[in-house]
């Protein structure tokens, strides 16, 4: 999955849930994202592994709703 279509889709989803999303911090190799109360670290790789993305994507639910990928 794409870097920036795994954001994407993240973003919709908060927006819809009315959950702020925002970038925290820049590293060299991954980002740190804040969701709600979470924080989600996503690489800054063009190609985010499937398995990777599936993981974050996963790890959103608690601020999301159970399922909602």
């Amino acid at each position: 999955m794409k870097r920036t279509e795994l954001i994407g889709k993240i973003r919709k989803e908060a927006r819809k849930a009315k959950v702020e999303w925002e970038l925290v911090r820049q590293g060299a190799r991954h980002e740190i994202w804040r969701l709600g109360d979470l924080q989600v670290s996503i690489p800054r790789h063009r190609e985010v592994n499937e398995l990777t993305a599936q993981g974050i994507l996963r790890d959103t639910e608690d601020e999301l709703g159970e399922g909602w990928w």
